[in-house]
C-alpha cells in the first residue's frame, strides 16, 4: 500500500500518524514548527483515512505493516515516531512487530490497553448526512449538530468532507469499514513485548485516555519511558497547548 504523506524540512527524520477520523493535514502546522529544529518530518495519512487507499480492513497489525512499508519505500531510516491516539496505537504496535527499526517512540494520549466503543454517535452523525442531496458543509454540519454538541469536533470531523470528481459530496475516510472495525481500534496491542527504545508518553491533563493507573503497564512494556502531562489540554494536546507540545516533544528527540 502507497500511504499519502507530506514532507517538510531537512535533518533527522520524524514520522507522525494522526488518530481516528484525521489526517496529516492536521499536522501541517506543528510539522513545520518541527522542521524549523532540524527534522525532516513526514506527516502520514494511515489507511482509510485522508488521501490514502482504501482498504476493507483495518487492524493494528495491518497499520504498523503499513507503516514499514512507507518507511522502506521512501528509505528512511532510523526514524523518530509520533504517534497520537490511533496513531500512537499503531507506533506502540509497530514497536512490537519491527523492533530496533526506530530511534525513538513518541506515543500521544493513548495507552497500550482497550478502550470501550465511545464514537457511536459520532459514526452515526456522519452515516446521517446524505451526501448526494447536501449543498454545502453547512447543511452537512446542521445535521452532524445533532450528535455532536461541540462545534471544534464538528469542524475537525468536517475536514473529511470533499468533492469527488463527479462534484458529489464524498468522505475521505472509508466509513463503512471505520465502521465494522471500531470495536478493533479500541482493542489493545496484539503480541506485546517489552520495549526498551527510549519512549515518551505526553498525555492531556484534562484527558482521561491515560490515567494513573496506566503507568505501571506503560512502564512494563517501556521501561525506559518518560511520561510528560500537558496541563490545560484535553485529548487534542497538539492543537490544543501546541507549544507545549512542541516544547515536549523536542526536549526528548534532540
Amino acid at each position: 500500500m502507497q500511504l499519502f504523506f507530506r514532507q517538510v524540512g531537512t535533518g533527522q527524520p520524524l514520522v507522525i500518524l494522526h488518530g481516528l477520523f484525521g489526517s496529516c493535514d492536521n499536522w501541517l502546522t506543528i510539522s513545520k514548527v518541527i522542521a524549523e529544529q532540524g527534522f525532516s518530518v513526514y506527516a502520514v495519512d494511515q489507511r482509510n483515512h485522508g488521501r490514502s487507499p482504501h482498504a476493507p480492513s483495518h487492524t493494528y497489525p495491518e497499520l504498523a505493516t503499513d507503516l514499514h512499508d512507507f518507511l522502506q519505500q521512501n528509505n528512511i531510516e532510523n526514524p523518530i515516531l509520533v504517534g497520537h491516539s490511533m496513531g500512537g496505537k499503531t507506533v506502540m504496535q509497530y514497536a512490537m512487530l519491527y523492533p530496533d527499526t526506530f530511534s525513538k517512540l513518541v506515543v500521544v494520549d493513548i495507552a497500550p490497553k482497550s478502550y470501550p466503543v465511545h464514537h457511536a454517535e459520532i459514526l452515526k452523525g456522519l452515516s446521517a448526512v446524505p451526501l448526494t442531496e447536501i449543498q454545502n458543509r453547512n447543511e452537512a454540519e446542521a445535521i452532524l449538530s445533532q450528535y455532536e454538541p461541540s462545534p471544534s469536533v464538528r469542524q475537525f470531523l468536517l475536514k473529511n468532507l470533499y468533492r469527488n470528481e463527479e462534484g458529489v459530496f464524498a468522505w475521505r475516510i472509508n466509513l463503512p469499514v471505520i465502521k465494522q472495525y471500531i470495536e478493533l481500534i479500541g482493542a489493545d496491542l496484539e503480541n506485546t513485548q517489552t520495549i526498551r527504545t527510549p519512549t515518551l508518553f505526553i498525555r492531556g491533563a484534562e484527558s482521561r485516555y491515560i490515567k494513573d493507573a496506566d503507568f505501571w503497564t506503560i512502564q512494563t512494556l517501556f521501561p525506559n519511558v518518560t511520561l510528560d502531562t500537558i496541563e490545560n489540554a484535553g485529548h487534542w494536546v497538539q492543537a490544543e497547548q501546541p507549544e507545549a507540545f512542541v516544547k515536549s516533544l523536542m526536549n526528548f528527540a534532540k
